[in-house]
């Protein structure tokens, strides 16, 4: 089978692999689609993580087909469509430093168990859609740790595929008004078809009197405040986080689940005296697998963040766009 791997700093190139022989209690999946995330570009950058440094395989984020199971495997079967929590095995992370990745034609589960290493899927939702799963719980997540209420007014700041993910989970949570900020227009476009109920432009408009305008003004003893309840960083820019906390009245959240690079510098008088929450937000503790049934039933809308779908044979084109800033915003990378 062919295989992708990072094979020194900078480079990443698909090898020939034996197939995995399948166990009484694995499953063998065919890979259909597997997303590209921030960190393949990152692993690539650095040549791999040890101790598979120099031949460390990329891949997280599949979907895939049962094409062989263990005579002791229950409630899986061949033919049966997948999504993998790439995390499950917490000393084989699969496609993070692991012994096995998903951008290869077969990926082998060992000790395999439905809801916990793997979750089937209707026939009907396009793999390259269930391909998301695990960046949705990503996103699922980060919503989950700012446990927004009905009522609340929130703005997600970067509709990036975290962003339009979390923006998604939190209309499906029920939440009022949820605006999208960013400064691409074709993202905010993007914002209002998955259903945000407004966005800003912040590269033209004013952030914070746009959001005076939308959700009125909110208690502190400093002017120009915002009433919104949640800010959700998505953007992994200083400028997120001084916009949020800029606008934040007294006792609002800011949720950073953006990866930033380098430190950023906050007014903690401003968090102080106005009493903010800031909660970080990482992985996927319980919602791998929670985000699966909203998949399903919006299949379409979740749909809508995939900007690029590219065939197997181009990884190494994909891998690439997926790490030159503003070429892609989600690519999903398919076989036949």
């Amino acid at each position: 089978m062919k295989a992708t791997v990072v094979t020194a700093p900078g480079i990443a190139k698909v090898v020939e692999q034996s197939v995995p022989s399948v166990g009484p209690n694995d499953v063998l999946v065919r890979i259909r689609a597997c997303g590209i995330c921030g960190t393949d570009a990152f692993y690539i950058a650095i040549g791999g993580l040890p101790p598979h440094q120099g031949a460390m395989p990329l891949g997280h984020e599949p979907a895939g087909e049962i094409v062989a199971a263990g005579d002791d495997v229950t409630d899986i079967n061949v033919g049966d469509h997948v999504v993998i929590n790439p995390m499950a095995s917490p000393t084989n992370i699969i496609g993070n430093g692991g012994s096995t990745g998903a951008l290869a034609e077969y990926l082998l589960i060992e000790g395999a168990v439905r809801g916990q290493h793997l979750e089937v899927i209707p026939q009907h939702i396009p793999f390259e859609v269930a391909a998301l799963n695990e960046p949705m719980a990503v996103a699922r997540h980060a919503v989950h740790q700012l446990d927004p209420k009905p009522t609340d007014k929130v703005v997600v700041i970067g509709a990036g595929p975290i962003g339009l993910g979390a923006a998604i989970a939190l209309k499906s949570l029920g939440v009022a008004h949820v605006v999208v900020a960013d400064l691409l227009p074709g993202r905010l476009d993007k914002a209002l078809e998955i259903g945000a109920d407004a966005v800003i432009n912040s590269g033209e408009e004013d952030f914070g009197a746009r959001l005076i305008a939308m959700h009125g003004s909110g208690e502190s003893i400093w002017p120009n405040k915002s009433d919104t309840d949640i800010y959700l960083d998505a953007a992994g820019a200083p400028g997120a986080v001084t916009a949020a906390l800029n606008s934040a009245k007294r006792g609002s959240k800011l949720g950073i689940v953006a990866v930033h690079k380098e430190p950023v510098s906050i007014d903690l008088m401003n968090v102080m005296s106005n009493e903010v929450t800031i909660i970080g937000s990482m992985g996927y503790p319980t919602e791998i697998f929670e985000v699966t049934p909203d998949i399903v039933a919006n299949w379409e809308k979740y749909a809508l963040i995939i900007s690029h779908k590219l065939p197997f044979a181009d990884v190494e084109q994909a891998l690439l766009s997926a790490a030159t800033p503003g070429a892609a915003d989600k690519i999903v990378v398919t076989f036949d």
